[in-house]
């Protein structure tokens, strides 16, 4: 026990023991530089300049572009570069495989590759047997309003040359102001009129209801087959008032335009009116003012 007391305190006697380390000029033994230290001052120093130097790497290496020289590590722009490639890439994606559908549609609908909608004609002529006698024929009030809408509205172009090489007289849908107008390079195939929520959209002309449904982009929209291979399309409705395969006449209400669809940025009408699968500038066959 007394054997151990004695190393210990030998041992603390070492650590703390002074010596002088002296650097001297070979030649002249000149001494230059001294210090005093002890054991416990250089292991206390040199564990801390390690330390430092472990910290200090570590920095360097983790915060630092000096890291994109090690092998192994990419450069930091390159990351980002790639990164932002990623999320644009995924969203290229996306919109490609939602304009390839939206495309296809449009044209199998637009070249007659979908079918009309099939529907019993003869329930259509039912209505010619009834015993008029016993029909209520009289108009309600909401019926003598949109009569006299419709008879003090124009239903007539003014441009003279959709008239000459079109023997159909189109009505316009909505009454307001065009806000953005036909545009090819802009690939905006339709006209948008500002109008108040709610006002009432009207068929431009006879036809059959081909589409009447909701899309994410634009709304509820529907969309109305004419003769002479025309179709009207109308977007961002806030209400639909017709269904597919119902006929339709001229200035008949079919929907309440709105304010619906990611696309929409106010209360308005967007419309389209093709031509044998070809879009044609509304404007030129239909006055919205």
């Amino acid at each position: 026990m007394t054997k151990k007391t004695k190393n210990k305190g030998k041992f603390r006697q070492k650590l703390v023991d002074k010596y002088r380390l002296v650097i001297l000029n070979e030649d002249t033994f000149e001494e230059k530089i001294s210090f005093k230290l002890t054991r416990l001052n250089v292991f206390v120093l040199g564990s801390l300049f390690s330390i430092f130097l472990i910290v200090g790497t570590i920095f360097l290496i983790a915060f630092t572009p000096l890291k994109e020289y090690i092998p192994g590590y990419s450069s930091t722009k390159l990351k980002k570069d790639a990164t932002k490639l990623v999320y644009k890439v995924d969203s290229l994606e996306q919109e490609l495989k939602k304009n390839d559908i939206y495309i296809k549609k449009i044209k199998e609908l637009l070249t007659g590759k979908i079918t009309e909608e099939q529907f019993d004609k003869d329930s259509v002529l039912v209505p010619v047997h009834y015993d008029k006698d016993t029909m209520n024929i009289n108009p309600s009030e909401a019926d003598l309003e949109f009569r006299q809408e419709v008879e003090s509205a124009d239903r007539f172009s003014i441009f003279n040359e959709a008239t000459k090489t079109v023997d159909i007289v189109f009505f316009a849908p909505v009454n307001g102001t065009i806000t953005d107008g036909y545009n090819l390079k802009n690939k905006h195939f339709a006209v948008d009129i500002a109008v108040k929520m709610g006002t009432p959209v009207k068929s431009v002309a006879d036809g059959t209801v081909i589409f009447a449904e909701w899309t994410a982009e634009t709304g509820h929209v529907i969309i109305v087959e004419h003769a002479q291979g025309f179709i009207s399309i109308y977007k961002h409705n806030t209400a639909l008032h017709k269904h597919q395969g119902d006929l339709v006449k001229s200035g008949e209400v079919i929907a309440s335009a709105g304010n619906t669809g990611e696309f929409s940025t106010g209360p308005h009408l967007h419309f389209e009116l093709w031509n044998e699968g070809y879009p044609v500038n509304p404007v030129n066959f239909i006055d919205f003012e």
